[in-house]
């Protein structure tokens, strides 16, 4: 299998790209030989995109009563949560957490929104005017998560100063009607082509540990290829109370690694980020998502979940070498 391991970075670094059956053929690797892909991640994340970390950070600017039935999701009306509730918060309160989050070191700032769509009216107005002001009053880059989005809203939030838009196809096709009943998975697709075709990059990932199987892993990483998105979020569930997958296992350190291995071999150029989820799952193996192939990381709370101080995570960037890389560089 190393040998296997060795040829297929090598194809890759001079171009080339791995096979599905290939990648699949990776999913079953022996465990002794997993240390051996993760530093081939690493040579191929290291020759495509460097050793530079981005790092990002949320706002959750509109909180709970979602109509859709993602099984994972704290937010979704059919679930009874803990999770907050509340309208699109003040303008100054985006804005000003986008400024903290610049001073932290985060290069991109998200405004994500609860709900299928956003409300095309005042809503998406006052989502762009906090664009507006981001854009001129800063040098982050600003992102929007606003749910489905047609080409005219992509267009609107480009105009407005947005760089990137966000939209997760959660998992892969076929397991996607396990997780989600309530809209189409070509509704999603189509959302990340409307923001490609308005200029705006686009961050497309997903969430595992929700009962899929690695082969499902491999093929959404291989839809994200085809969809050619620009950066890839991968998170790993955290299971929260009153959700469906309320009593799901957590994932071992050593399969979240796995994972983003697989990715990197798949997406060899494409900025990996590791979001929600590193810290109960990875546990004291945080560190070594930067060696299996990843070069992102979210700081800073989650949605409804809490994350680690971000001084510890400027710490383990600092402890391991790496350098952070500048705002402005979206």
């Amino acid at each position: 299998m190393i040998e296997h391991i060795k040829r297929i970075t090598a194809r890759i670094i001079e171009g080339g790209k791995i096979t599905r059956e290939e990648a699949l053929m990776l999913t079953r690797i022996p465990p002794a030989d997993l240390f051996e892909l993760f530093a081939a991640a690493n040579r191929i994340k290291t020759h495509f995109v460097g050793n530079e970390v981005h790092l990002c950070s949320i706002i959750n600017a509109k909180s709970g009563r979602c109509g859709e039935d993602c099984a994972f999701c704290a937010q979704s009306a059919h679930h009874a949560t803990d999770a907050p509730v509340f309208p699109l918060v003040a303008e100054s309160k985006i804005t000003a957490a986008a400024h903290d989050a610049e001073i932290k070191g985060s290069g991109c700032f998200g405004i994500v929104t609860s709900g299928t769509r956003i409300d095309p009216g005042e809503e998406l107005e006052n989502i762009c005017s906090a664009l507006r002001s981001i854009s001129s009053e800063s040098g982050i880059a600003p992102s929007c998560s606003l749910g489905i989005i047609d080409r005219e809203t992509a267009a609107r939030l480009k105009a407005a100063g947005a760089k990137t838009y966000h939209h997760n196809l959660e998992t892969a096709r076929s397991f996607f009607p396990n997780i989600c009943s309530t809209h189409d998975y070509e509704e999603d697709i189509q959302t990340v082509r409307n923001a490609q075709q308005a200029g705006l990059k686009v961050c497309c990932g997903g969430i595992f540990g929700m009962g899929e199987s690695m082969a499902q892993r491999v093929e959404l990483a291989f839809t994200l290829q085809e969809l050619d998105v620009d950066s890839v979020p991968l998170n790993f569930l955290n299971p929260i109370p009153g959700t469906r997958l309320a009593g799901a296992d957590f994932l071992t350190p050593l399969e979240c690694l796995h994972t983003i291995a697989l990715f990197r071999m798949i997406l060899p150029a494409k900025r990996i980020t590791i979001c929600g989820g590193r810290e109960i799952n990875l546990r004291d193996l945080q560190s070594w998502i930067f060696f299996a192939g990843a070069n992102g990381t979210m700081i800073g709370n989650y949605l409804t979940t809490t994350g680690r101080d971000e001084a510890q995570d400027r710490q383990m960037l600092n402890d391991l070498g790496l350098t952070i890389a500048t705002p402005g560089q979206e």
